[in-house]
């Protein structure tokens, strides 16, 4: 009996309402095997740890260690963070995760006049080597592991993390973690870019060669999706542009005779999830089998680690809400299934409070419980691929990998992503969806327990009606900052400074990696808006395309 056949025999069946993916896609009220005809377990599926990599990244799943567990955090200024992060680690978070504030991501200095409204208020302030120092102080480089979340000054962040190991004898062989250093994506979406994108692939590269060669247990490189999700895009968007541009960064760094097999081993993505977990395990399986399949086919590897796709997971904080913001607490638990059910390496989860301000020390601990009672105390994570073989699941799986493939060729034969960056095209494709997103959600269409259905008669929309202690910037933070700052501009050789910044000019013009260069700025004390300025000097700033 076919799935249409037995629809036509039960009258409930036929009665059932409707159901759709977030972004449209027809859920059947069951699935069969004629919704995975034609799947073959080992060109499909295969074991773990093996191409095409479907089922998870590695053959003992979790069985060896769990995802790694590390919250994001940063604000106010490097005294403040560096607190916060020794709380983390203490209450069992796996290495160290920075957020940095505005002005630092678009290489304005503290003191800047336009940006001062901004320091240290959505994450930490970090103007020279002496912030960075406070920054890391007490936490070992060469034990912790850190993630630097920062793309257009990715190169000036990384530079700070050598000159602090050079300076406390820590060996860049030893060091571990990863820098973002994806600003393609800056381009579609959040906007904390400077520089215009040929120089910007200029200096991904360059960090990708200087890590390659000096620091091999450093990735270079997490293409970050999660702001294509928060953004409004679908599973197939978020990883058919993440893709998209991780190809294209691929592309830059083999002009330079760098191989597949010295690249591929170090890229990483860092995607986020929803609610509906089927559909986000799905997404992950999809993405894993489809990145091994377009790294064997394009640059035809000699090591398998070069076609896995290894993933950092977000339950994103655009699904949290204002109103009665305790029942973002079962959404996160919720949200964080996908990505354990879809084998993720590392997962971020946001305060239940992130839709008023920065987490508190108690949000924080709470999201970090959250992911441990997932790990230990449920059989989440037992066995690798636990949804592998669900009619629905590979169904899923099949039908978002061609969605991906789709888009990929039309943006190919469009041009490419560059070409589509440019003209605006990608930006106004996901702009529409936000639109779409948020008026399926004023219509109802898309329910929110507490918002636009079951609504409280109290209202409970407020931190006061929730009882919430919110997390608030200190003023004397701030002033901290800035005091810091001018006592580094005061102190240092103001000779060696300046004498670095031509050293970096001569470097451009000469067209060398510019990673030893900045070093040498940085341990010289000169500021990021000092290199900034610098570097937009000779380059330009790049400007975003009028979309209509």
């Amino acid at each position: 009996m076919s799935y249409d056949q037995w629809i036509k025999r039960s009258r409930s069946a036929q009665r059932a309402p409707g159901k759709t993916t977030l972004n449209g896609r027809e859920i059947k009220l069951v699935y069969t095997p004629e919704d995975i005809d034609g799947l073959d377990y080992h060109n499909d599926l295969g074991f773990p740890g093996e191409f095409p990599f479907t089922r998870h990244p590695y053959s003992a799943g979790y069985r060896g260690r769990f995802w790694q567990m590390r919250l994001y955090s940063g604000f106010g200024s490097a005294e403040d963070t560096n607190r916060r992060w020794k709380f983390l680690l203490n209450t069992g978070n796996n290495g160290v995760s920075a957020a940095f504030d505005l002005p630092t991501q678009l290489g304005y200095d503290s003191d800047h006049p336009e940006v001062v409204e901004e320091v240290g208020r959505v994450g930490v302030a970090l103007d020279s080597l002496s912030d960075f120092e406070v920054l890391f102080g007490g936490i070992p480089l060469d034990k912790v592991p850190a993630t630097f979340n920062i793309n257009d000054c990715g190169i000036i962040i990384l530079s700070m993390i050598i000159a602090l190991a050079e300076k406390t004898g820590v060996n860049l062989q030893s060091l571990s973690g990863s820098l973002a250093n994806d600003i393609l994506l800056e381009y579609l979406v959040r906007g904390t870019w400077r520089f215009p994108i040929k120089h910007s692939l200029k200096l991904h590269a360059d960090v990708a060669e200087f890590c390659i060669k000096h620091m091999p247990r450093f990735y270079p490189v997490n293409i970050r999706g999660i702001l294509l999700h928060e953004s409004g895009a679908t599973p197939a968007l978020e990883v058919g542009i993440s893709f998209a541009a991780g190809l294209r960064y691929i592309d830059e760094c083999l002009k330079r005779g760098i191989t597949i097999d010295d690249y591929g081993p170090r890229v990483s993505f860092f995607f986020a999830s929803g609610q509906q977990f089927f559909e986000e395990a799905a997404k992950y399986r999809a993405a894993r089998r489809l990145w091994a399949r377009l790294i064997k086919e394009r640059y035809g590897p000699r090591d398998p680690g070069s076609m896995v796709m290894k993933f950092t997971a977000c339950f994103g904080g655009h699904w949290y809400q204002k109103r009665e913001p305790e029942v973002n607490i079962i959404r996160a638990a919720y949200g964080i299934l996908g990505p354990v059910l879809g084998g993720t390496q590392g997962m971020i989860l946001a305060g239940y409070d992130e839709a008023f301000a920065i987490p508190t020390e108690k949000t924080q601990r709470l999201a970090l419980r959250t992911q441990q009672v997932l790990a230990e105390e449920t059989d989440a994570a037992a066995c690798a691929d636990p949804l592998g073989g669900s009619y629905l699941v590979e169904s899923l799986t099949n039908r978002i990998e061609s969605e991906i493939v789709a888009f990929l060729n039309d943006l190919e034969s469009g041009g490419g992503i560059l070409k589509n960056i440019e003209s605006g095209n990608l930006q106004k494709k996901i702009h529409d969806l936000s639109y779409q997103s948020r008026l399926s959600e004023d219509r109802g269409e898309r329910v929110i327990v507490g918002v636009n259905k079951y609504l409280a008669e109290t209202g409970a929309g407020t931190e006061k009606e929730a009882n919430l202690e919110l997390h608030r910037l200190d003023p004397e933070s701030i002033d901290r900052q800035l005091k810091r700052l001018g006592e580094v501009k005061r102190t240092r050789d103001g000779r060696a400074v300046i004498s670095s910044l031509q050293d970096l000019r001569q470097a451009v013009w000469q067209d060398k990696n510019l990673v030893p260069a900045v070093v040498e700025c940085v341990k010289n004390y000169a500021t990021i808006g000092e290199i900034t300025e610098t570097l937009v000097d000779l380059f330009g700033e790049f400007r975003e395309p009028r979309i209509i």
